[in-house]
C-alpha cells in the first residue's frame, strides 16, 4: 500500500500470479485543512492510517479469496469489530500495563519524571518483545518483507532513479518517515507527557494517558516530519538512528515478486495524482 498525495495505491498478487491495483482518493478530511495544519495533521494521519491499512488488509483478503470469476466477500462488520478489539488491546498492553507495572516499583521512584522514564523503559522492552514475538510467525515475516519492499522503491523514488527491480534492490529497507520510527519517538514524547501529571490517584492517572495519547501522538508526527527534512544533519541522524534500528523488527529484505508489486503500488499512486514527482509519497 502506497499513500500518495490525494490518492491511495493498494497492489496485490493474485492467486493467479498476475497483480490487481486498486486507486481511490483520499477521505476529504486528509486532503482538507485538518489535514494539512500541523498538530492536527498527526491525529488525521494516524486515524487515516489504521482505515488505509484495515482496507489494505481486506482487499488483499478478498482477492487471495477470488475463485474465478466470483469474489468472497468478507464480513465488514466482524472485520471493524476486530480492529476495535484489537486498538483496545494495543492501548492496554502498550499504556496501561507499563503503568501498572511500574506502579509497583513507585515507592522507589522518587520523582514523577523518574516513575514516568522507568514506565517508558518498561512500554519500549514490551514493544520489542512483541515485534520480536509476531516476527516469528511465517504470514507476519511475509508482511515485514512487503514492508521492506515498500521502503526500497520510495528511498528510489525519492533518489531520482529509475523504477526497476534491479535499481530498487540497492536501496535501504529503512525510511526515515516509518511507523516504527514514529512508535518510538511517542515511547519518549510520553515519558515526558506523562510526566506533566505528576502523581494524580490511580484513575486520574490512568485517564490522563488516554486523553494525552492523541496530542503525544500529533506532536510525535510532527517531529518525524521535522527531522526527515534534514536527513544529513548530524544531529537528526542520531536522533533517527534508534528508529532505523528499530525497524530491523519490522522489515525483512524483500524478493523481486515483492518488489515488483511494491512498484506498481506506487507507480499507481503517482499516476492517480498526476504523475507528481513532488512531494514524496509515504508507506
Amino acid at each position: 500500500m502506497i499513500r500518495g498525495q490525494k490518492h491511495v495505491s493498494i497492489a496485490v498478487r493474485r492467486p493467479l500470479g498476475d497483480i490487481r491495483l486498486l486507486c481511490q482518493p483520499l477521505g476529504r478530511i486528509s486532503v482538507g485543512r485538518w489535514g494539512k495544519a500541523p498538530m492536527s495533521r498527526g491525529v488525521v494521519v494516524l486515524g487515516e492510517t489504521l482505515a488505509l491499512g484495515m482496507k489494505a488488509l481486506l482487499y488483499s483478503a478478498e482477492v487471495a479469496l477470488e475463485e474465478g470469476e466470483e469474489k468472497a466477500e468478507l464480513p465488514k462488520g466482524l472485520a471493524w469489530g476486530t480492529v476495535a478489539v484489537a486498538m483496545a488491546l494495543g492501548v492496554g498492553l502498550f499504556f496501561l500495563v507499563p503503568f501498572f507495572l511500574a506502579q509497583l516499583l513507585r515507592p522507589a521512584l522518587a520523582s514523577p519524571f523518574l516513575f514516568n522514564l522507568v514506565e517508558g523503559l518498561i512500554r519500549l522492552v514490551i514493544l520489542v518483545i512483541y515485534l520480536r514475538v509476531i516476527g516469528l510467525f511465517g504470514d507476519i515475516r511475509r508482511v515485514f518483507a512487503y514492508h521492506g519492499a515498500e521502503h526500497r522503491v520510495i528511498n528510489a523514488y525519492e533518489a531520482g532513479v529509475p523504477l526497476e527491480i534491479e535499481q530498487v534492490k540497492q536501496y535501504s529497507t529503512a525510511h526515515a518517515r516509518c511507523g516504527t520510527s514514529f512508535l518510538l519517538v511517542v515511547v519518549v514524547i510520553a515519558v515526558l507527557a506523562f510526566s506533566l501529571l505528576g502523581r494524580p490517584p490511580l484513575w486520574q492517572a490512568v485517564l490522563g494517558r488516554i486523553i494525552l495519547l492523541p496530542a503525544i501522538a500529533a506532536v510525535s508526527y510532527e517531529l518525524i516530519r521535522l527531522w526527515a527534512r534534514h536527513p544529513a544533519n548530524p544531529v537528526v541522524r542520531a536522533l533517527l538512528w534508534p528508529g532505523l534500528l528499530l525497524q530491523g523488527l519490522t522489515t525483512r529484505p524483500p524478493d523481486d515478486g515483492m518488489l515488483e508489486v511494491a512498484l506498481k503500488a506506487l507507480q499507481g499512486a503517482l499516476e492517480a495524482d498526476g504523475a507528481t514527482p513532488s512531494p514524496s509519497p509515504a508507506a
